[in-house]
């Protein structure tokens, strides 16, 4: 698969690991410019482990990755239409890339060390943040989300007592636990389920399989409080799903089909899709 965007010069190129040969023929695949390897990881918040790369031949890091790396299924190539990107230009993106991708928090970086950001003159890191909007622009149409931030990273201030009502905020999903209090708040907006800062969430985990790991991942790093009872994620996160979502905040193994309901009407999340799924088949 490839994607491009009118008057940029930037070029994407993807493909599965099966298909590797046809995509290291292709003209692309050996410019200079950056890569991303793409795998599945069930213990990360968003389901998917990320290697991010440069080089001044593509093709070839990918061969040596191809012998060397298991974990990854797919390669994502940004190169350049004009073939003007440097190699000085691609440590700069690579650098810049591994910044966002931490900051996101949607996969687990697989990369052992995070290179500085390479000095560049003014104009160039001008036309490389350019590069870097558009490509994030581009690289969710083809399906590639590790960059992207689509509700806008919160710090916790206070346990809020209501879902934000902000223009273009998505639908949005309560998952409330009566008996001990608990109320937890999260977003569905272009198919990602993002819980909200400030939610409460159940102060142990009495569940097991890889929602545990996935636990003792997000108190490790912050992203949930246990010293307050009950625990409160500090920043909004993303999940791999509502079901992971929902285990996370019920402390134990859920059907988040189930257990999130739609704010304004009560439907369930499950019973929601398939409302909005009977409107279309209904036209």
């Amino acid at each position: 698969m490839t994607a491009e965007i009118m008057n940029w010069t930037g070029h994407l190129l993807a493909g599965p690991r099966s298909d590797l040969p046809a995509l290291l023929r292709r003209e692309e695949a050996r410019r200079t410019g950056v890569y991303l390897l793409l795998g599945d990881a069930p213990d990360s918040v968003g389901g998917l482990q990320v290697y991010i790369g440069e080089g001044d031949d593509i093709s070839t890091r990918l061969t040596n990755h191809a012998r060397e790396k298991d974990f990854w299924e797919r390669a994502v190539v940004l190169t350049s239409k004009d073939a003007n990107l440097t190699k000085a230009h691609a440590r700069y993106l690579e650098s810049r890339f591994l910044q966002i991708a931490r900051e996101a928090q949607r996969s687990e970086l697989v990369n052992g060390t995070a290179p500085p950001l390479i000095a560049l003159p003014e104009g160039d890191v001008s036309d490389m943040e350019y590069f870097i909007t558009q490509a994030l622009i581009a690289l969710p149409v083809l399906g590639v989300n590790v960059l992207r931030t689509s509700v806008a990273p919160t710090t916790l201030t206070a346990v809020p007592t209501e879902l934000p009502e902000e223009k273009d905020a998505g639908t949005r999903f309560i998952l409330q636990n009566r008996n001990e209090g608990r109320i937890a708040y999260a977003v569905e907006k272009d198919g990602e389920f993002t819980v909200l800062a400030g939610s409460q969430v159940r102060t142990r985990h009495n569940g097991n399989g890889s929602y545990v790991a996935l636990r003792d991942r997000l108190e490790r790093d912050g992203t949930i409080d246990t010293a307050a009872e009950p625990a409160v994620l500090t920043k909004n996160q993303v999940f791999a799903s509502p079901s992971a979502a929902a285990s996370i905040v019920a402390g134990r193994s859920a059907n988040g089909r189930t257990s999130w309901l739609e704010k304004q009407t009560g439907l369930t999340y499950g019973d929601w899709q398939n409302q909005n799924l009977a409107e279309v088949v209904s036209e």
